[in-house]
């Protein structure tokens, strides 16, 4: 079949499942047949083998994955265009320009797919693996359409909606130097940070918000934003926000945003309670699709380490020392502090970043990873989203993940736009028909080794990956003498807890939830 066939099949089929007008018909159930080819049904239906009273397995899809591996599989078939360009897809000379001053010459898969339709203003429901390009993929649209129009103070036009702060902030640094160009302004708005710097900035006038939603619901009730005036809404990580209980909140929002609005979602997955959420609000949606939701990056070398639990500490401080870039994930945040702590007792420089630290503290802990003033950051799985960090090649499950789910996202920080990884999870004797039964759900295939403190296993990764090129710092510059700071507003970082900070946060759910 051609590509074009490919792509107008996921289209029909989505819009069939969906119930809506379309000239699709699915081939009879009985044959056992569907756009993918994976599933044996549709719309929820099962069949019972002829004489038998046990009910089939359900459909492992729903029709709205189904139609994305349509998508997925249309675009596997399509060799591409090794001289698409930012330019060939529509976008503005002054963004394009600004894009090549950051080395930004040709775009991702989910970029070219996306991008066209975005600009002409329809809906559109993308799927992409983690590092993908899916930020770029809504925001050049997204600040394409938005030139040319008027600034109202407190009322952006533009909006996208992220459930974490790290990704707000990195979402933000990707479309802010590029908004510029445009005349545009972008700013983000989140728990943890001062709440009346974020007033005053809404004051100015901005054209673009990105948020979490707990922290703008905030900003709304005291009417310090409105969302009438949207004209583009964005859902990066949905599936995230339904994780973290976000959806009445995210149902909130996009309802103050006017029904005519165009949508735009992105997400590495699309479960959870995300199918609601795109039957509700996306009107006839491009589907987009790079990968399938439960793909393995297959540049990944997935190691799996038994361990005694009282060596594992030893273990990972040996391997910790390499020269590379290494990210630890751990179970809990009192978990990530203890073991940074120990890394850092053995001479091995390591951050940390978790739920309970302060804005600024997950924000400097991050960079000092990102510049290579710290080769090493222990985490819990606030960063096992969205975060981009370049080189980090690998990646250690210290604490085995909660799912299969959570394992792929936590991998994804490595082998990341075609670069290699490695992945090492740590298990201990108890753990190992748990964690086996994960690798079988994520599609791994890995085989446990025995190892202790100079293992040549060890020994190996200890002495793996490039020495890290450390960024220099800023230079200190002494404030003035007698230049003194201004006193603080309520509301202000360091003054009364705003209702996005974390101590504030144990007595106001939403903002605990947004944090």
């Amino acid at each position: 079949m051609h590509v074009r066939g490919l792509r107008d099949t996921a289209t029909e089929l989505f819009l069939f499942m969906s119930g809506r007008p379309t000239s699709f018909r699915p081939s009879s159930p009985s044959r056992g047949s569907s756009a993918s080819g994976r599933s044996s049904g549709y719309r929820g239906q099962s069949r019972r083998p002829s004489g038998s009273t046990r009910p089939a397995s359900p459909p492992v899809r729903s029709d709205l994955e189904l139609a994305l591996d349509a998508a997925a599989d249309a675009a596997a078939a399509e060799t591409g265009s090794p001289s698409a360009t930012f330019a060939s897809l529509g976008l503005p000379n002054k963004l394009v320009g600004a894009l090549a001053r950051r080395d930004l010459h040709a775009p991702f898969a989910i970029q070219t797919r996306s991008i066209p339709d975005a600009l002409t203003g329809r809906d559109v429901l993308g799927r992409g693996a983690t590092g993908s390009g899916k930020t770029l993929a809504f925001g050049l649209p997204m600040l394409t359409r938005l030139v040319g129009g008027q600034r109202v103070n407190g009322a952006p036009r533009g909006l996208v909606l992220v459930p974490t702060r790290e990704l707000a902030q990195q979402v933000h640094d990707a479309l802010a130097p590029l908004a510029q160009a445009l005349d545009l302004k972008v700013n983000a708005v989140y728990g943890g940070a001062s709440m009346s710097r974020q007033i005053d900035q809404l004051r100015r006038g901005i054209d673009v918000v990105v948020a979490t939603p707990g922290r703008l619901q905030d900003l709304i009730e005291q009417r310090e934003c409105t969302l009438a005036g949207v004209s583009i809404t964005v859902l990066d990580e949905a599936d995230h926000m339904a994780d973290l209980g976000f959806m009445p909140a995210v149902t909130a929002l996009l309802d103050m945003t006017p029904p005519d609005a165009q949508r735009l979602l992105f997400s590495a997955t699309l479960d959870r309670g995300v199918d609601k959420l795109v039957r509700s609000y996306l009107k006839d949606p491009a589907v987009h699709a790079v990968a399938s939701a439960d793909s393995t990056i297959t540049t990944m070398d997935h190691r799996v380490y038994a361990v005694q639990h009282a060596a594992k500490a030893d273990i990972t401080a040996e391997i910790a020392a390499r020269p590379g870039r290494t990210l630890i994930f751990v179970r809990t945040k009192h978990g990530a502090d203890r073991l940074a702590l120990q890394l850092r007792k053995v001479g091995v420089e390591a951050g940390a970043i978790h739920g309970n630290l302060t804005q600024n503290a997950r924000k400097r802990a991050l960079e000092n990873f990102t510049t290579g003033h710290a080769r090493v950051l222990v985490a819990t799985d606030v960063a096992a989203r969205g975060i981009h960090v370049d080189d980090v090649d690998l990646v250690v499950h210290y604490d085995p993940p909660a799912d299969h789910k959570d394992y792929l996202h936590r991998s994804g920080r490595t082998a990341r736009a075609g670069a290699s990884g490695t992945v090492l999870s740590f298990i201990t004797s108890d753990q190992v028909r748990e964690h086996q039964r994960l690798r079988e759900r994520a599609g791994v295939e890995a085989s446990a080794i025995s190892v202790v403190t100079g293992h040549p296993a060890v020994r190996e990764l200890a002495e793996s990956g490039e020495p890290i090129v450390v960024a220099p710092r800023a230079p200190y510059v002494p404030r003035p003498q007698g230049d003194r700071r201004p006193s603080r507003r309520p509301g202000a970082s360091g003054g009364r807890p705003t209702s996005g900070s974390s101590t504030y946060a144990g007595r106001n759910p939403r903002a605990a939830r947004s944090a």
